[in-house]
């Protein structure tokens, strides 16, 4: 994967699907900043969110890099597209696509406890003017998927959630998010938070899948949202970020 210029937003990206980008890092002397919403909104009010926000630390809307949504259930390869139309469509009406390509990495999950009506903001990140060093990056969600063409035959052991199966799982995709964050020139080192996503246990033998490549960053753990993938018969999912800040608002 290649990284493309995003100079108005001030990153670099990793070029994914129509619906979203792979990862995102920071250009030198900006860095990105983690912001979660205490109280999600649906999207479209989200959006309003984030240009107050951004117009606030007089930041361009093309500062936007990452998005993560919460969605009611999990949908069909069919409904997920449908869906997307309208999300990729009020990105187009931010002008946020450079040279027709979507650069926000985006994770999408749906809770399998009190789910929302509709697509709702749960976090977003964006960059900022920093002389912090190191890099600073967000990562979007990868599922047990084999490639990003969104089909059944591509799904890992489909059906399937032994133990055994759900390892297989977990170090695929970790394996993805791997391969994205050497892409963006960084390491596990570099990595400051780790989401889990599953409606399945996380067992001991899954956790060494995920904990293994992170090494020294293992000690800060990993956060796991119970919740499903937004495909149905996806069963894990994961993404990751190095930020030095992290906001509630």
């Amino acid at each position: 994967m290649k990284l493309i210029d995003n100079p108005r937003g001030n990153y670099r990206f990793l070029p994914g699907i129509r619906a979203h980008g792979s990862g995102a890092i920071a250009d030198p002397g900006y860095e990105v900043v983690h912001v979660v919403l205490r109280k999600p909104v649906p999207y479209a009010e989200g959006f309003k969110k984030i240009e107050r926000h951004l117009e606030r630390r007089q930041r361009p809307k093309q500062a936007l890099c990452g998005i993560e949504l919460r969605l009611p259930k999990a949908l069909t390869f069919e409904q997920f597209a449908a869906a997307n139309q309208g999300y990729c469509a009020l990105l187009e009406s931010w002008d946020l696509f450079v040279d027709g390509i979507n650069p926000i990495a985006r994770t999408n999950i749906a809770p399998v406890l009190d789910p929302p009506s509709e697509w709702m903001l749960y976090a977003f990140s964006y960059t900022r003017v920093s002389s912090r060093k190191g890099p600073s990056f967000v990562v979007a969600g990868a599922g047990d998927l084999l490639t990003q063409d969104l089909s059944n035959h591509r799904i890992i052991r489909k059906g399937e959630t032994s133990a055994d199966a759900m390892r297989e799982k977990a170090a695929h995709v970790f394996g993805v998010l791997g391969e994205r964050l050497r892409a963006l020139g960084v390491a596990w080192h570099h990595v400051t938070a780790v989401d889990l996503v599953s409606a399945f246990p996380v067992t001991p033998a899954m956790l060494e899948q995920v904990m293994q490549p992170m090494r020294r960053q293992s000690l800060h753990g990993v956060h796991w949202f119970y919740a499903r993938p937004p495909i149905i018969d996806l069963d894990f999912e994961a993404d990751t970020r190095g930020v030095a800040v992290e906001l509630r608002i």
